[in-house]
């Protein structure tokens, strides 16, 4: 594989949903050491109670965590370090993030899980080359498809696609999707796609995940992902595969701003539609479904193809935009205890067990080898577009988007261009304008 990372990095979520405390961490002093953990994805809350509870009852060493609600975790992480009782333990969505919590963040060269990164992998590292951030997990997105109905369809009298071989860039994927939207009663769906989440907070996959690809090249072009003047050059290639969507879907595109993701993913989950886009984590929101049709060796990922350069031999995009960092404010007993955990969790077997089994992650470190990976489809599919080199991967550039706030502004225009609102020129202007005044600001 190539193009990997150029540095890898997170979506944030977050507001207090899920607390569930092992012990009271965070506060060392007489009551000896402890950890105290903020964790920014509600669907690992259980995973990370377990953990803790585990890891206490070997070490003694008391864990809490605490779980931000989806779409809170700045808000969350701003109120919660300002307490006398803050997160000795926290996350961060890549240089962005580290912008804004570099002063809360203590070295962590001397790290066990530092010193076990893949050589590909980059830590975020302070002005002295000291790590800052370990990224903890690689993880893919793309077009998730059901390969069942597909077949379906390449069956059917008149298709113009007849084998996912065929579709190789935008033009072929167009075919294939405007002709099951044709064909949607024959195959029993009720759209190609899946509703387009536009729900204010629900829109993650539109306002970063589906403009990474025409950021990157932007990127690429500019030879700057730091750059605050940008022109959104791919601002066509992205627009073709959102109204691809939005176009074939199982909703008109005027009720995509009332979808959350939970809508689309049943649907896919349901069979009522054949492709929904996601990443590898979407596998347990998909299984989990009551009444799930998708069987587990019938999903597959196809990349997002829209019309970007050379996108024959482009795959899907393989990234990671998490970063653990440890609150340089706590006291140093607790620093230390907050490390310990890092590399009990990343670098012990019992630890690794729950990384691979309960967290799911693909793990970037060098103590994990290439069949150290989740079981489910999705992760195992991941795994082997890291492996493969034939074709090129995209990074996850919109560590790079400027901010929280723009993310937001730009889904909301997207969800108003959808509802036909706003023309798409508009959504060009205001996401350039957006981007400079956030880069300036920060």
């Amino acid at each position: 594989m190539r193009k990997f990372s150029r540095v890898l990095a997170t979506t944030a979520v977050a507001a207090l949903t899920a607390t569930s405390l092992t012990a009271c961490g965070g506060s060392g002093g007489e009551d000896g050491p402890s950890v105290y953990f903020l964790n920014f994805k509600p669907e690992q809350d259980a995973a990370y109670q377990q953990i803790a509870q585990e890891y206490t009852e070997e070490t003694g060493v008391p864990v809490k965590v605490v779980t931000a609600a989806s779409g809170k975790y700045e808000q969350t992480l701003r109120t919660e370090v300002s307490k006398s009782d803050a997160p000795t333990l926290f996350q961060m969505n890549g240089p962005t993030g580290f912008d804004t919590w570099k002063d809360y963040t203590t070295d962590l060269s001397d790290t066990e899980v530092a010193k076990q990164l893949n050589e590909d992998v980059t830590p975020l590292t302070g002005e002295d080359g000291s790590v800052r951030g370990v990224p903890f997990a690689v993880e893919g997105f793309g077009i998730l498809y059901n390969e069942e109905i597909l077949d379906k369809y390449f069956a059917l009298p008149g298709a113009e696609i007849t084998s996912i071989d065929q579709v190789k860039n935008f033009e072929s994927l167009k075919k294939l999707a405007e002709g099951m939207q044709a064909k949607k009663d024959e195959l029993g769906i009720d759209g190609a796609f899946a509703s387009t989440s536009l729900t204010s907070g629900e829109d993650w996959r539109w306002q970063t995940h589906l403009a990474n690809g025409p950021m990157h090249y932007e990127f690429e072009n500019i030879g700057d992902p730091n750059t605050a003047d940008v022109t959104f050059e791919y601002n066509e290639e992205f627009k073709n595969l959102f109204d691809l969507y939005l176009q074939n879907s199982t909703v008109e595109p005027s009720l995509a701003p009332s979808k959350a993701v939970s809508d689309s993913m049943a649907e896919f989950a349901l069979g009522q539609a054949a492709m929904v886009q996601n990443g590898n984590w979407a596998w347990s929101q998909i299984a989990d479904v009551n009444g799930n049709v998708v069987e587990e060796d019938k999903i597959k990922f196809l990349p997002m193809y829209m019309g970007l350069p050379d996108e024959e031999n482009t795959g899907i995009n393989v990234g990671t935009e998490n970063y653990f960092a440890v609150n340089s404010e706590a006291s140093e007993e607790d620093q230390q205890a907050s490390k310990d955990f890092l590399d009990w969790l990343f670098t012990s077997e019992k630890g690794k067990e729950h990384v691979i089994n309960d967290l799911g992650f693909i793990a970037p470190f060098k103590n994990y080898s290439e069949t150290d990976v989740p079981a489910d489809p999705l992760a195992k599919q991941v795994q082997a577009a890291i492996s493969d080199d034939s074709v090129t991967t995209i990074p996850w550039d919109f560590q790079y988007f400027p901010s929280q706030q723009f993310k937001d502004l730009f889904g909301g225009n997207l969800a108003q261009y959808a509802s036909g609102n706003m023309e798409w020129d508009d959504v060009v202007a205001k996401f350039v304008e957006d981007w400079k005044a956030e880069k300036r600001t920060n």
